[in-house]
């Protein structure tokens, strides 16, 4: 079994000399921390103990580095917390602790080091003092060892107790992808470009294509190593250094991260349940800029608080929504840090609820707490989780892409999340797009409503056009999603779709009387003139004098014979009657049959429909546009 150790503690009280005497690894590896005597940035070192590999992080206890030990801290399975037992609990023990029991880190042992530079009396007290600092947390039961680098004593002891939390130790959520925060970037000689961390999630083969983020650029694996091992497959929990082709070791930084393409998406906005600790100096408030310890990344944040008061008092628990000042790769449940922007405190941390959020108004946020609180409590049901992130969406539901990113999860996890809400309704596939059932019968009550106030103010209308649906759906709602409705009432029987037009299934035209005169007058119209109709404005107004009916009834019967196809529209002026059109289609296929060469020129179709050429151009264009004839030079070929 993977497991990864942290040490936690004031400076000089002999984290690095501990693992080192467990170990035989020196942590400290930078040539500054060699003339400084103290550590500066996290080390690594490994041991085996029986079936198990233990992977040592050592961080750094000055106060100056607390966000180099943040990025050591992320990914820890058991946290050491160390007390010299000459000095006993100081400010940076107070502030480790704090920040591992804010990382939800749940299992430690207390280790009380330099034992042989006291006597027993003071180690009771130091005893003491570590027991009232851990009272009430994860560590109030944990094993208390006291140990020297110098003399060996205590060592085989915490091996023991290693060893025996391995065995019980609680397996990590291997929901999510593989995802591989960036503690480290360097350059190695006859390698190329190699970064370090500690693997979480699913599996990384040797080969395999990459993206980092946020920025989103692709990598492939040239290899691995773990402890120092070359291997073909990278597994969760372990340190991990990959090396990378195609890309420098400059274009790295910590806090990036490597996952699989087109699984994450970076965000800049999360909401998150935060704690704040008891002794920070002042709330959490709305618009506060701090510092988000997140993975091995720090960003800049502004804050928007939706409780009722605007803020969480010191001591207090609440939701927050971070506003970052850069994109990050987050995932769900992920747990952070928040340190005060100046001076720089740990005042809070907490768990990522929503990774990829959207900006929240104060008129909604009652209702919005009210889905983060579903979402806490939903956390290990995935058709749970998958349905209320789709409720947070509200009308815009979610692609699997986005939902992809939402969850981190892998391809299987989600696809049976997905297929359990929605077999148990809390989701509906429509459109490629999943979206809250409810949200969708909105939709179609919109859609429905819209149908029948168009029908009512426009009776002689085949339909209302689907584009005029989208908008009165609302302009959350996806264009993919209103088709869907659509057509899926189409399915049912409750609407017809005409084309582009779309109508109530039971709606039927029913002209009145005024309306059945004016079509009676156009028809005669049109009939009367066969293949020399007049001018669209013309017919209008000489059918409108001949019935006495306003010329914008006459308008909207005439429209209406243009959509049944009784009248055919050859330009935005000729109109022609449908028997008219028929007819000469029909004189066409029968000098097509006597034609030689199944041509027919402007003089020849002239003479044929008894036309001039003022409508004869007009009418061989439409017959080319509806495939009766082709140009072929200054003849058509006849096609029918």
């Amino acid at each position: 079994m993977e497991i990864v150790v942290g040490t936690a503690g004031h400076i000089d009280h002999g984290k690095t000399a501990l693992v080192r005497a467990l170990t035989g690894t020196d942590a400290d590896r930078l040539p500054e921390e060699k003339q400084r005597g103290i550590t500066i940035d996290i080390g690594f070192a490994e041991l085996a103990i029986g079936p198990h590999h233990f992977a040592f992080i050592d961080v750094p206890g000055h106060e100056r580095f607390v966000k180099n030990m943040l990025a050591g801290a992320s990914g820890i399975d058991i946290v050491m917390l160390i007390i010299a037992a000459d000095e006993g609990v100081m400010p940076q023990t107070r502030e480790h602790f704090e920040i591992c029991r804010l990382l939800g880190i749940s299992t430690g042992i207390v280790v009380l080091t330099k034992s042989d530079l006291v006597d027993a009396e003071t180690l009771e007290l130091a005893q003491l003092d570590a027991a009232d600092l851990v009272a009430g947390s994860f560590l109030e039961h944990a094993q208390v060892i006291a140990a020297s680098s110098v003399t060996g004593a205590g060592l085989d002891e915490l091996s023991d107790v290693l060893s025996s939390m391995a065995e019980t130790l609680t397996v990590r959520n291997e929901r999510h992808v593989p995802f591989l925060p960036i503690d480290r970037s360097f350059a190695l000689k006859g390698f190329g470009t190699v970064v370090t961390g500690t693997l979480s999630g699913g599996e990384i083969p040797t080969g395999a294509e990459m993206e980092i983020l946020p920025q989103g650029r692709r990598v492939r694996i040239r290899g691995l190593q773990t402890h120092g091992r070359s291997v073909d497959t990278a597994r969760p929990g372990q340190r991990t250094a990959v090396n990378l082709a195609g890309i420098d070791h400059h274009d790295f930084e910590r806090g990036m991260v490597l996952v699989p393409p087109s699984r994450l998406l970076p965000t800049q906005i999360f909401d998150a349940r935060v704690e704040v600790l008891e002794g920070s100096k002042r709330p959490l408030r709305t618009r506060q800029r701090v510092r988000v310890h997140i993975g091995t990344a720090e960003v800049l944040a502004r804050l928007a608080v939706p409780e009722p008061e605007g803020e969480i008092a010191p001591g207090g628990r609440g939701f927050v929504q971070f506003r970052l000042e850069h994109p990050i790769a987050g995932l769900m449940n992920e747990r952070f840090v928040v340190r005060s922007y100046s001076p720089q405190t740990t005042i809070a941390g907490g768990e990522v609820i929503l990774p990829h959020a959207r900006k929240q108004k104060r008129l909604e946020h009652p209702a919005h707490r009210e889905l983060l609180q579903k979402l806490l409590k939903a956390k290990e049901d995935p058709a749970a989780v998958v349905g209320l992130f789709v409720e947070a969406k509200g009308e815009g539901g979610l692609d699997s892409e986005q939902l992809r990113a939402q969850t981190g999860w892998r391809e299987d996890v989600l696809s049976e999340a997905l297929r359990v809400a929605v077999e148990n309704k809390t989701l509906t596939e429509i459109g490629s797009i999943f979206i809250n059932p409810q949200i969708l019968d909105g939709v179609s009550g919109k859609i429905i409503a819209a149908i029948e106030r168009f029908h009512q103010s426009e009776p002689l209308a085949s339909g209302i056009s689907r584009e005029t649906l989208r908008g009165v759906a609302g302009r959350r709602v996806p264009g993919a999603v209103v088709d869907g409705v659509i057509d899926r009432m189409a399915s049912e029987e409750s609407l017809r779709i005409h084309g582009e037009l779309i109508s109530a299934a039971a709606h039927s035209i029913e002209l009145s009387a005024e309306e059945e005169s004016a079509k009676g007058a156009l028809i005669k119209i049109y009939s009367n003139a066969g293949l020399a109709p007049q001018k669209l404005d013309d017919s209008i107004g000489d059918a409108a004098a001949r019935s006495g009916i306003p010329a914008s009834t006459v308008r909207k019967v005439f429209n209406l014979l243009v959509k049944q196809g009784d009248l055919r529209k050859v330009t935005e002026e000729f109109y022609f009657g449908a028997d008219a059109i028929d007819q000469l289609t029909e004189k066409l296929r029968q000098f097509d049959a006597s034609s030689a060469d199944r041509t027919i020129d402007v003089s020849a179709f002239k003479d044929l429909a008894g036309i001039s050429r003022k409508y004869a151009i007009p009418l061989l264009e439409y017959f080319d546009r509806e495939r009766v004839t082709v140009r072929t030079g200054d003849k058509r070929q006849i096609l029918v």
